[in-house]
């Protein structure tokens, strides 16, 4: 008899789809309480989950409806399934508590009961992206995330957020269309939509010399797709206006959450549906490693000519996008768990910069350039240990969480004799490069000041706590890291 816990993937899906509907006809407050219960609640059931995948070994998937292909639909769990929904379930949660008194100010009373809407549609998308079996279900929720990312961002009724929507929105499609096309060209050439069945048809398909070029071809098609939606270089140009302009909760989220809900997909196709080795054998991985390096490098060159900390922030992640992509393309299964592992540590990094910088431009008269940060640190003594941190992980110093996954792709490097040395190089660049842009601010934050602001009362216990999480699960990817690499690599085993 199938273990009650194997439900709780569609469970945690339809409950987002249910709270969205409900939250839309709430008031702002009771919107809130549901979207904090809801994310507690797909977090302790993707916590269980964890515990079972990783006590039984082994993947399982559940048919909808109990209808088998191809009439029915599956859903997929396995651990590492399971610990990235349970990472984004509480990054969502703690990124919401963090920007909450934001979210009041910047959202029109009257809509912030749609803002949870947005984001309750938004957690059940990334859940569904990270559990679906079926190449067409994914595609569904591709289009959701994006419309409901564009939600939360053009909310905040100002002229910045609704040009950096309509931007997003263009690259977004532009991405969606070269995705919905290679997945029609897969079903024509192979008669299916669950990953299973395509791969079985795939592997026939590569032996043939007929079938190679028009996987070549797809495969390039869907890499593109999701490598715009998730701001690979030089697809990155529409993060600074979109973390720069939003309201800090969503660029917490978007950044932090979003942009991985595509990547992760990409690398499930990668593993299940095409197989890892065919791409590695169509070339695949050598662009997206020639990208990802370059993304490295010119991401952290631009953040540095930044004046606006957020806009800086948001160069940053365009540099850690290339971070993830240089390692899947070492074109190894080390490399891919140093990619997923610097996916979680990107998501739990990147929202404890934006919920902090929120945080100190309102002691600092609402301002978010460099000069006049000068001193916020010590005016807001939580928001700058959490904006320390998380600029420190970001450098790749020891004891946070981005120094292990720069040393995983470095280690992974160490085995490919061709790309060893240029990753060696462009991650030592990294390192010098983001020190310079990190450091400075943090020096900036602690230098002495005559402003005299204390930070706002209001909502202040829902960001310390989100902060104290935040910091707390940064050191543990830090401190604790063999563990959760262990578990990366077994459940790229069942992935697989």
């Amino acid at each position: 008899m199938r273990p009650f816990c194997e439900n709780f993937p569609f469970f945690c899906i339809m409950l987002c789809m249910l709270a969205a509907v409900v939250s839309a006809v709430l008031k702002a407050r009771a919107a809130k309480w549901l979207t904090a219960a809801l994310c507690v609640l797909c977090a302790g059931m993707s916590a269980a989950l964890v515990i079972h995948t990783a006590g039984t070994g082994a993947s399982f998937t559940y048919s909808m409806g109990h209808f088998p292909a191809p009439w029915g639909n599956e859903l997929r769990g396995g651990l590492l399934e399971a610990l990235v929904a349970l990472v984004f379930s509480l990054v969502l949660l703690l990124s919401l508590a963090g920007g909450e008194r934001h979210i009041r100010e910047d959202v029109a009373g009257g809509k912030v009961n749609l803002y949870y809407t947005m984001a309750d549609l938004l957690l059940g998308s990334l859940l569904a992206l990270v559990y679906t079996n079926d190449l067409f279900t994914g595609y569904v929720f591709i289009e959701i995330s994006t419309i409901a990312a564009c939600g939360i961002l053009m909310i905040r009724e100002i002229g910045r957020t609704t040009l950096a929507a309509v931007r997003y929105m263009v690259l977004s499609l532009i991405g969606s269309g070269l995705t919905l096309i290679s997945i029609a060209l897969l079903y024509d050439l192979t008669g299916h939509l669950l990953m299973s069945h395509m791969h079985e048809a795939v592997v026939l398909l590569w032996q043939t010399p007929t079938g190679r070029v028009p996987l070549t071809v797809t495969a390039g098609l869907l890499t593109a797709g999701l490598s715009i939606k998730s701001g690979l270089f030089p697809f990155h140009t529409w993060m600074p206006d979109t973390y720069g302009t939003a309201t800090p909760a969503s660029s917490a989220i978007l950044s932090g959450l979003v942009s991985k809900g595509y990547i992760f997909l990409l690398i499930k196709i990668f593993c299940r549906v095409v197989g890892f080795d065919v791409i590695v054998r169509s070339r695949v991985t050598d662009v997206l490693f020639v990208f990802g390096l370059a993304g490295i490098v010119l991401g952290s060159v631009r953040a540095i000519a930044q004046t606006d900390s957020r806009r800086m922030v948001a160069y940053s992640s365009a540099a850690q996008i290339g971070y993830v992509f240089a390692g899947i393309g070492l074109g190894s299964e080390a490399g891919l768990a140093a990619a997923l592992f610097h996916i979680l540590c990107h998501a739990v990094t990147k929202p404890l910069l934006f919920t902090s910088l929120g945080a100190l431009s309102d002691v600092s008269g609402g301002s978010k350039q460099f000069a006049d940060l000068q001193g916020a640190g010590k005016r807001d003594p939580v928001a700058g240990v959490g904006f320390t941190v998380g600029a420190l992980s970001m450098v790749g110093l020891p004891l946070f969480s981005g120094f292990i996954s720069k040393l995983l792709i470095a280690s992974a490097a160490m085995k490919d004799p061709v790309r060893m040395l240029p990753t060696l190089v462009v991650l030592a660049v990294s390192v010098v490069l983001n020190a310079m842009y990190f450091l400075r601010t943090v020096l900036r934050i602690y230098r002495q000041s005559d402003r005299a602001a204390r930070p706002p009362r209001d909502g202040r216990a829902a960001f310390a706590a989100a902060t104290a999480a935040l910091v707390a699960m940064n050191f543990a990817l830090g401190i604790a890291a063999r563990p959760v690499v262990e578990a990366l690599t077994a459940g790229l085993a069942m992935f697989s």
